[in-house]
């Protein structure tokens, strides 16, 4: 895992914390929502792998 996948999940909190409180504020609950989901599931997307390979690496490390 790099620094830069660090930096981009803080970007995208930032940003969507920012998107999320405008269009609260404007009235628009439901678009807020759709930005904070929109927002999880492209961390999600970036982080997936990661999570993957580090129970690969639990498995083989407990394989007998």
């Amino acid at each position: 895992m790099t620094i830069n996948l660090i930096f981009k999940i803080a970007a995208v909190g930032i940003l969507v914390s920012v998107l999320g409180q405008v269009l609260k504020h404007s009235g628009r609950e439901e678009q807020a929502f759709l930005v904070s989901l929109a927002g999880l599931i492209l961390v999600l997307l970036w982080v997936v792998p990661y999570i993957s390979e580090l129970f690969e690496t639990i498995q083989s490390l407990f394989a007998l």
